[in-house]
């Protein structure tokens, strides 16, 4: 399984002249990477050897865009936010597991529990329950998430219920 944190950072380590990289997943099994090298330029050379190596290495059923590094804001995609080394560590492991997350989110989260409630292949989203003793607030809702999403595979979505 391949996240965001991992799937950056192989890219960077195959193509050590890019510079900048992100990855964001556009929606059901779609994924753009954008990427310039250190003068701010992606060759089209560039492009063609990005969208070859994410499509053999990144995630076997995600459709990869490559697009230009300065493209991330026309697109409106979201910052990346500061995450805790420890949450890094697990999404740079590639034998990642639903237990895995499902424990590390539950000890980060400790005053409710997740659990994995479905999957939706129409829509390529990851179904979760959030079972609080008291109630979430809205910026607790939004680590929540933000944290699970950085542990999923890229090309899928999370949705999450709240329960108190």
């Amino acid at each position: 399984m391949r996240t965001r944190i991992l799937s950056e950072h192989m890219i960077k380590k195959r193509f050590p002249h890019i510079r900048y990289v992100r990855v964001h997943t556009e929606g059901k099994y779609k994924v753009t990477v954008y990427a310039w090298n250190e003068d701010l330029q992606l060759h089209d050379k560039d492009i063609r050897s990005l969208k070859q190596y994410a499509s053999d290495y990144l995630h076997p059923y995600a459709c990869f865009k490559v697009k230009s590094y300065h493209m991330v804001q026309n697109d409106k995609v979201p910052q990346v936010q500061e995450l805790p080394d420890d949450l890094k560590k697990k999404a740079m492991s590639r034998v990642l597991e639903q237990d895995e997350i499902m424990d590390y989110m539950n000890q980060v989260f400790s005053f409710g529990r997740l659990s994995f409630a479905d999957y939706d292949a129409e829509t390529g989203t990851l179904c979760f329950d959030f079972y609080s003793n008291r109630s979430v607030n809205a910026e607790e809702r939004a680590l929540v998430a933000n944290y699970l999403n950085e542990m999923i595979p890229i090309g899928s979505r999370c949705d999450i219920n709240f329960h108190l």
